[in-house]
This record gives structure tokens, C-alpha cells and sequence, in this order.
């Protein structure tokens, strides 16, 4: 099992990709393919550091995130395949075959 990659949020806003924080349980996509127009920003009294809200919709499709995290965690799981093991009580779990008396007769 690989150990995930872990970055500083200094680090993860200027690289692209999905992060996750699970502390906080937040997931972060940074996307450095789109731009605004900077004079949008000239006249405004706002320092280098500041974030500015652009819009409250998240414009990820649902299905690929889930897709993308799903991926991560077969990825990252502790069993060595990354199946989900058994229940105890699973019902359709395969009972051990005994040998069959006659084969070893025959034998």
C-alpha cells in the first residue's frame, strides 16, 4: 500500500489537483486553468493575499469526484487488493469442502 502524498495548503493552491483534509473532512480542487480579467481587481482596495469569492455553486460534476475519491481509497486501502473483507455473518460465504470418502478409496 502506497503512502498518500500529503502537501501544506501553501503548497496544494499552487500545484493542480483534489485534496482532501481529513481533519477538517473538506475536499479542495485547485484548477489553474482559468482566469479573470485582472482589471476587475485594479481599482479595489485588496492585498495580494486576499481570496475573492467568485461564486457559492461548486462547478465539479459529482459523479467524477466520487469517482476520483472511490479510486483513491482502492489505491490507499490496507488489504492488499483493496477488497472489502467478509462480514462474519455473511450469507453467502462459502463453507470449506471435505474431502469425499470415495476419491481416497479409489486412490
Amino acid at each position: 500500500m502506497a503512502a498518500p502524498r500529503r502537501f501544506e495548503l501553501d503548497d496544494a493552491v499552487n500545484r493542480p489537483g483534489t485534496y482532501y483534509h481529513p481533519a477538517t473532512d473538506m475536499l479542495i480542487v485547485v484548477d489553474d486553468s482559468a482566469a479573470l480579467d485582472p482589471d476587475l481587481f485594479e481599482d479595489q482596495a485588496a492585498e495580494d493575499t486576499d481570496w475573492v469569492l467568485v461564486a457559492d455553486e461548486v462547478p465539479v460534476d459529482e459523479t467524477s469526484r466520487d469517482e476520483l475519491i472511490e479510486r483513491f481509497e482502492a489505491r490507499h486501502h490496507e488489504g492488499s487488493s483493496g477488497a472489502v473483507p467478509a462480514d462474519d455473518d455473511d450469507e453467502e460465504e462459502v463453507d470449506e469442502l471435505e474431502p469425499d470418502p470415495e476419491e481416497d478409496e479409489d486412490y
